[in-house]
């Protein structure tokens, strides 16, 4: 039987797993050199871990066979396995922190080598195969707000494609309020797009592809072939300012926010008389800001690090969520420190902070093996699931172990914490305390 304590010193050398990397998952248990840890072996056997781990289910089992019998059907939840941790760390993420003014809009891969069919190949991504995730980030802390997992082609869309469907997803407007600008890549920025957002009173900025539809076609405010760094045209239609930006190499840029050009600069190597040199270009708004914001998915990706290797998807989506929740809450605690003592000369790093969770993690096992039940609970009684209104119904534990499923009931024994039936014509109570 899995206790509080139990899960927690689970969940605490998951947590080391990330500060400590070595070849296999069993070396952490290893007694001799360079292997020999104090923890995880003095807290919990390597066995009991693997325990946990196989037996780990993030939804009913017996619902997921229900699910799993409407496969290549409209029912089927490709996520259900996922489904009850996926939608409260979801909301979670937007229940504890409100974001600053500028968000910004990415993918994320979660690497994974699994053969099915949600895993997902972007080339241009530092982890090229697994699960693609799309992510809403505050860009000034680098905080997960909203993500959503892309299950495949399958997904409804808006009829302006996949793009533009996943950046009004992940904006839950209603609850953002007013005022926010976005920052998107060329994969999701398109007039469309920014003129939609700008009906709903938010901004948006983003480099755009020139082959895209609606993008200006005009020779006139084209660059020339041999364009120097620093050169910029651009052009207004309506709202929408489309810029054109010398580096090295062209860069265009669409945003409902910005002024085409306010005499900033950036410094460059410039080559000049046949010696390069460092020399102040000019530079558009919209550029400047969309370098200093959209590094928010990119950063919380380097925060969150690599997972346990399993051949469970849905375990490496748990391993993932895990490290969402930590990574926001150690960007919750620098927030938080801001406030409450802006002096403080050392912050915890990540890493630091991620020591003191673990301790703090062990700590609290410690201290809730230590607390005694209660009286009432130290025999074997049957009680009732309820709440203020109602009676809960769930599955009884020996029917299931029997191969009997959607068997359910109000009944649990008080002690052993397990659901059992007991009625007049099935006393799965009595049987299930005389097997033990």
């Amino acid at each position: 039987m899995l206790t509080v304590q139990g899960f927690y010193t689970f969940l605490a050398v998951i947590i080391f797993t990330g500060l400590v990397t070595v070849h296999k998952t069993a070396d952490y248990w290893k007694k001799t050199c360079p292997y020999n840890f104090s923890f995880p072996h003095n807290r919990i056997t390597r066995r009991r871990f693997e325990e946990i781990l196989w037996s780990l289910h993030l939804s009913n089992p017996a619902e997921d066979e229900e699910n799993d019998k409407k496969k290549n059907t409209g029912g089927y939840d490709r996520l259900f396995k996922i489904k009850p941790l996926y939608s409260e760390l979801v909301e979670a993420c937007k229940t504890h922190f409100h974001p600053h003014k500028n968000l910004s809009i990415d993918e994320r891969m979660v690497a994974s080598q699994a053969r099915i069919s949600m895993r997902q190949y972007m080339k241009n991504k530092p982890t090229r195969w697994g699960y693609k995730l799309f992510v809403l980030a505050d860009s000034s802390t680098a905080y997960t707000w909203n993500f959503f997992v892309y299950t495949g082609k399958s997904m409804s869309t808006t009829g302006h494609g996949l793009s533009y469907t996943a950046v009004m997803d992940l904006l839950p407007f209603a609850v953002l309020g007013r005022g926010y600008t976005v920052y998107t890549d060329n994969v999701y920025t398109s007039p469309t797009l920014v003129q939609d957002l700008a009906k709903k009173f938010f901004g948006c900025c983003g480099t755009i592809r020139k082959n895209n539809v609606c993008f200006p076609q005009t020779e006139a405010n084209d660059l020339p072939k041999k364009a120097e760094r620093g050169d910029l045209r651009w052009i207004r239609r309506s709202n929408l300012l489309f810029v054109k930006w010398m580096d090295t190499r062209e860069v265009t840029m669409c945003s409902s926010v910005h002024e085409a050009f306010t005499g900033r600069t950036v410094t460059r190597r410039v080559k000049e008389a046949g010696v390069w040199q460092l020399k102040p270009i000019p530079v558009p708004d919209a550029v400047v800001d969309y370098n200093h914001n959209m590094r928010g998915v990119d950063l919380s990706n380097a925060l969150i690090g690599p997972a346990l290797k399993t051949r469970k998807w849905y375990k490496t989506f748990f391993y993932h969520f895990v490290d969402i929740a930590v990574v926001n809450s150690f960007l919750l605690h620098k927030e938080l420190l801001k406030l409450w003592n802006p002096t403080q000369t050392k912050p915890h790093t990540q890493k630091t902070f991620r020591e003191q969770l673990l301790k703090e993690m062990l700590e609290f096992a410690e201290g809730s093996a230590a607390t005694p039940p209660p009286a009432s609970a130290t025999t074997c009684m049957p009680a009732y699931y309820t709440t203020d209104d109602s009676r809960i119904r769930k599955h009884c534990k020996r029917c299931l172990k029997a191969g009997i499923p959607r068997v359910k009931t109000a009944v649990y024994c008080r002690k052993c914490q397990v659901p059992l039936c007991l009625t007049a014509k099935k006393n799965c109570f009595q049987l299930w305390h005389d097997e033990q």
